[in-house]
């Protein structure tokens, strides 16, 4: 508003001065046709009024015109703000349909998580009932005095406690005779190295790695176990560094690509999604001759690349040299990626592990759930997940052993786990390479592979279908099983 009036009276002031201005004239040209030329008063005052009434004319239609092209130039300005309110509008209703399609989403989501939580508790409350009951009938035994002992029965007691103790101390002492007088020595283990490469006794077992909370399988790791003269199965940790200080290092690793290869094949005849990890030492990576030979291999199956993960230690990242770094590259121009394991600290760069070609990195649990790492760590262990993430790389726990473990680890984001309490590595049959790892067959589960079978743990030569029961029954979440722990069988 104030400005609006300051403009007027400026309009208003400006007119007012051509009016003067042009009186003026007129009055001069007036002045001088009388004074200078000589002509008379009248005619001299006759063309005063002349020349004003044309200046009055010219400055009236001058106005007009410059009004015409202002009124044209504001229409199109106003054109153009309309236009471009039509286009903000156009994309608010955009934003408005998206918000709206999230909310509904949210909604959905919310409304499946409270049906399950729901669920969840009435089995709680159920299986609370079960315990109430229990712990009554207990009462009920004790008050009756069906558990009383006698003086008797409390003497036997004793004296089998005793007993059981005596036998437990003479078997713990049988037990380190044995252990220490059974115990190769390096020279000993190095013949049996070399007599399983060249007899082809190099065992592959498999171990699931199943997804978060469904735990659907979806990758299995290749364990190598190395059978002996005697046919006692030695772990890997026990024959790796012989190997790799005698040169064979190289000749396993090959040895066992070309198995989990074979297993990849039959595996993705029924399931595409599937994929293999298969362990690669350091020596072999850094050998060029031995890795020129793998290279062709792997060159040779480049189509598996993208389920053909090669699984590589957080030392041997930690210390590539030159002809390790030239090596992973040719590696990822193939098209092969790559998990690290053996991680012993939360120090990662997850952008520089990216670029190299990791899309997998496996933690074991403990150390992801120990709290000493927030402080020696520069990311708290539940943020891990995340941050790595946002450079595609996902993160596997490892060495679950316990429900507990699995309910804190899915605060944390994580998507997939490993462990014994999924499934133990389960050998595949020496005289061929079927898959199959031992994987839990629970309900949802459709990793099944077309004539595979597992030697049974125990080592007696067994065979099993894939299609035996679940290891372990599906649950809800981790608190109904801990509860139904509680409870018992009853």
């Amino acid at each position: 508003m104030l400005w609006g009036s300051i403009a007027r009276n400026m309009i208003r002031i400006s007119t007012i001065f051509i009016a003067i201005c042009m009186v003026l004239v007129a009055a001069s040209l007036g002045l001088v046709l009388y004074s200078v030329v000589g002509i008379s008063g009248t005619e001299s005052a006759i063309v005063a009024l002349t020349a004003l009434t044309f200046l009055i004319l010219y400055n009236a239609v001058s106005m007009r015109l410059r009004d015409r092209t202002d009124v044209g130039s504001q229409i199109a300005d106003l054109s153009r703000g309309t236009a471009d309110l039509a286009r903000q509008t156009a994309e608010f209703g955009r934003r408005l349909a998206a918000v709206e399609g999230r909310v509904t989403s949210a909604n959905s989501i919310g409304a499946d998580r409270i049906q399950a939580v729901v669920g969840e508790i009435n089995e709680l409350g159920g299986l609370v009932k079960q315990l109430a009951a229990s712990v009554a009938s207990h009462d009920e035994l004790l008050s009756s005095g069906m558990l009383t002992a006698t003086p008797a029965n409390k003497a036997q007691d004793e004296e089998q406690k005793e007993s059981w103790a005596s036998a437990a101390d003479n078997g713990a002492t049988a037990a380190v005779i044995a252990a220490t007088t059974a115990s190769p020595s390096q020279a000993q283990v190095l013949t049996a190295v070399r007599n399983a490469v060249e007899d082809n006794r190099l065992d592959l077992y498999l171990q699931p790695m199943v997804s978060l909370p469904q735990r659907k399988v979806r990758f299995y790791e290749a364990v190598t176990r190395l059978r002996d003269d005697k046919d006692q199965v030695n772990t890997a940790d026990d024959f790796v560094g012989i190997a790799e200080a005698a040169g064979l290092i190289g000749r396993i690793d090959h040895m066992v690509m070309l198995r989990c290869v074979q297993v990849l094949r039959r595996l993705m005849v029924r399931n595409k999604e599937v994929g293999i990890f298969c362990n690669v030492a350091a020596a072999t990576l850094g050998h060029p001759a031995t890795f020129a030979q793998c290279l062709d291999f792997l060159e040779a199956n480049r189509a598996l690349a993208p389920s053909f993960v090669l699984e590589f230690k957080q030392a041997t990242f930690r210390n590539l040299g030159p002809t390790e770094t030239e090596h992973l590259a040719a590696l990822v121009q193939r098209g092969f990626r790559f998990s690290i394991d053996h991680v012993t600290d939360l120090r990662i760069e997850p952008r520089e592990l990216a670029d190299r070609g990791v899309r997998f990195i496996k933690v074991p649990a403990s150390l992801l759930l120990d709290q000493r790492q927030s402080s020696a760590s520069d990311i708290h262990p539940s943020d891990l997940s995340d941050l790595l993430g946002r450079f595609g790389i996902d993160l596997i726990a490892e060495r679950i052993e316990g429900e507990r473990a699995v309910v804190d680890l899915l605060d944390y984001d994580v998507r997939f786990g490993q462990g014994f309490l999924f499934a133990p590595p389960r050998p595949l049959r020496p005289e061929g390479a079927s898959a199959t790892g031992g994987a839990p067959a629970g309900k949802g589960q459709d990793q099944k592979a077309p004539d595979s079978k597992i030697q049974d743990s125990n080592g007696s030569g067994k065979t099993a279908s894939i299609d035996a029961p679940a290891i372990d029954p599906p649950r809800t979440t981790g608190n109904a099983a801990l509860a139904r722990r509680a409870v018992g069988p009853g």
